[in-house]
This record gives structure tokens, sequence and C-alpha cells, in this order.
């Protein structure tokens, strides 16, 4: 057992995802984790007053307005050491005024009442000397470390989230504040690690943990018949199709140069994304969206594995969960060179070009064999949660 292990203590966790968020999360999987030898309190966002008027018939944020309201309890033990809370304070929705001295005033305002939440909730469970854990969460989390009093305050950088409108105007003065009066960042990608470093020395990379059981290839494991009457070889991509995060120009120039090969999208795609050329390419086939434990079966059927990441703000830091996933299954994999992919460099082919996608997917048709498959999948099933949070525990250990 690692000396860095930390055991017996209390963690609170606040971001951005709900507890019953129906995607994967990585604040679950780190709470999950967290709780093998310790306490945690899973902190849902609070509801916002604009949310609870638009989507009240909403079944997830019905369920808030009636915790809310007192109907129902606020804290629910999912798991032996895991708690849920729904904070039972609504806090104003701000985020769109301009003028910052007014914003900095009511997001505070926000914070006490969301803290408010959290206290009572923490006296009830006994919380002491707590760990504060701060998933992304720029705004309503920004006072925590000031209004619980916790003993290490941690913030997780996954995303940057400065790229996204509804962080960038605020969140330009806030987050490098909040990076630097945290205890302990930790980081999901080099590049993150290296931006937090800007304004807190005490900032680690610390990897990241994929739930890889799902991707196994196995004899029970089939094609779908949704590939079945594709031609090979196939050259496939799982994932959202978005003109936000994929490169389309990319994508025609492979199909365009090697007409032999099928380019196959699994995922839901935008509107830019179907009307584009792909769309009338007689060798570009759109699946759509498909549940995820279908996934893997698509893989399967895939002879080589894309990432044609568009470079930009929102992505270029990015950990690719999917890389992992199409490792797990053995694939052969071509994907955009960026810092975050760094890491991948022994396993991936990482290309700077689209004339450097077709000649390494061709390289990776070519060049496959059983002994790079099972090397893929090792590297793979070394990227757990497990080892993700032992970095987390080494850094607040090496820190505080």
């Amino acid at each position: 057992m690692s000396q860095d292990l930390i055991k017996n203590r209390d963690i609170v966790i606040v971001g951005q995802q709900a507890w019953d968020i129906q995607i994967g999360s990585n604040c679950k999987n780190l709470a999950v984790e967290f709780s093998k030898y310790n306490r945690v309190l899973y902190v849902n966002p609070p509801l916002d007053r604009i949310t609870k008027i638009k989507d009240k018939k909403d079944p997830f944020i019905s369920k808030r307005i009636n915790v809310v309201n007192k109907v129902i309890r606020c804290l629910t033990k999912q798991f032996e050491n895991l708690w849920e809370l729904n904070p039972d304070r609504t806090i104003e929705s701000v985020n769109w005024i301009r003028f910052r001295p007014l914003f900095r005033y009511l997001n505070k305002r926000n914070n006490i009442r969301f803290a408010s939440s959290i206290k009572r909730a923490m006296k009830e469970l006994d919380f002491k000397n707590v760990i504060l854990f701060n998933d992304n969460d720029i705004f309503r989390s920004f006072y925590l470390k000031e209004l619980l009093s916790p003993q290490v305050s941690v913030y997780y950088s996954r995303d940057y989230m400065l790229a996204v409108d509804y962080w960038r105007y605020h969140g330009m003065q806030l987050e490098p504040e909040l990076i630097e009066k945290s205890d302990v960042i930790v980081a999901n990608s080099i590049y993150l690690a290296n931006y937090c470093k800007k304004y807190n020395p005490r900032s680690f990379y610390v990897g990241q943990g994929c739930d890889l059981t799902l991707f196994k290839d196995d004899s029970n494991l089939h094609v779908p018949k949704e590939l079945e009457e594709i031609k090979t070889p196939i050259i496939g991509y799982v994932g959202a199709v978005s003109t936000s995060r994929l490169d389309i120009d990319i994508l025609v120039h492979i199909a365009r140069e090697k007409p032999e090969w099928q380019v196959v999208l699994v995922g839901p795609a935008d509107d830019q994304f179907k009307n584009s050329e792909l769309n009338v390419m007689k060798n570009v086939h759109f699946i759509g969206h498909v549940p995820e434990s279908r996934l893997p079966s698509f893989i399967k059927g895939f002879d080589v594995c894309l990432n044609p990441q568009l470079l930009n703000e929102l992505t270029i830091g990015n950990y690719p969960r999917k890389i992992d996933e199409y490792l797990a299954m053995g694939k052969p994999v071509v994907a955009t060179l960026t810092e975050a992919m760094g890491t991948f460099s022994e396993f991936v082919y990482l290309a700077t070009s689209k004339e450097e996608y077709v000649r390494f997917i061709g390289d990776a048709l070519s060049n496959n064999s059983t002994e790079l498959i099972e090397a893929r999948k090792l590297f793979a099933s070394s990227h757990t949660w497990t080892n993700s949070v032992a970095e987390i525990y080494k850094a607040i250990n090496s820190t505080v």
C-alpha cells in the first residue's frame, strides 16, 4: 500500500456535475475512489433561479425543487462512506451581469447560500478536518475555502473552462485567483498543469482514470449489424460529431484521397456536419447516436480508430478518454498531436496535418501485430482511477 495513501479523512466534493448526471463523469469516478478509504460528501450544483423557472418540469430539476421546498431530504447515502447532497438553497442567476463589482458581490452571496447547505450536511455527518475538492467550479465555489475553512483546499483542472462563453468574461479574473489561493492544484493533462503553474507552483499532473470494464475485446463481443454491409478497411470514430471539436477538413481529405477506405462516424452529429461535404461522400457513413454499452462492438469492427481533433482553446488541453477506450480494445489509433496527447506518443500515431493522417492510417493498416495489440491494451489498463487518485494523494501530501 502506498505511503501517500490518504485514509480516514472527510472529503467534500463540489463541482459542475450532479451525481445523477447521465453521462460519464470524472468527478463521480474520483468520489467513488476517494470513498474506499475516506468519507465523502458529494455536493451537487445548487439550483439557480432561472433554471428553477424554465426547467421546472424536468424530473431532475423537479427533484431539486422538492429539496428546496423541504418535501424530500437533501442528504442521501449512495454507498458506504459516500453521501450525495442536493443543496436546499436557491442561488441567483448572475453570470449575465457585466459590471464586475456587482457580479462579485452577488456571487459572494450565492457562495454564502451554497456554503450554508454544505455546512448543515457536514454538521449532520460530523465532518471534521475536511479536504475540499473543487472540480473546476469557478463561480459558485470561489469563496468556499474561506466559508468552509477546510484543512486542505484542492482545485481540480480537467478542462480549459475559459474557452467556453459562459465562463470566459468573469472567469478570466476569477479562475487565476482561485488557482492562486488553493492549497493544491491537480490537473488531468500536462497542458492544464502547466497553465495552472502560471498562478500556483503547487500544480501537478495527476493523469486520467478511465473505466475500461466495458471496453474489452473478447469472443462474446460481435461486430454490430450496422457495420456488416460496409466494406473494409473501416476507419472509425466514436463520440460527439461536433464542429467545435472535430476537424471536418481532415475527414474530407481522408475520404477523398482514399475512396477505398470507409469512414464511419458513430455519435450524434451537429448541423454543420450533417450539411457538410461528408454527407454526400459514398465512403462516409454517419451511424448516429448509439448507447454507450454498444460502443465496444463498433470499435471492434474498426480497422483503425481516429480522433481528428480540431485545435482550439476548448480542445487543446483536454485528455481524450476515447483514446484509452480505443487502445483498451487493442486498436491502432491516429490522432491529432497536442501537448495532452504526448502521453500517448509511444502507442498512437500523432498527426500534424491532413496529409499525415492519410499516411499514418496507411502505416497502421500495414503494420499491425499481436504484439502491438497487447501492448496497447496493457498501456490503457494502467490508466485507472486508482492510479490517478494515488497521484492526487501524493500531490496533497507533498505540499500540505
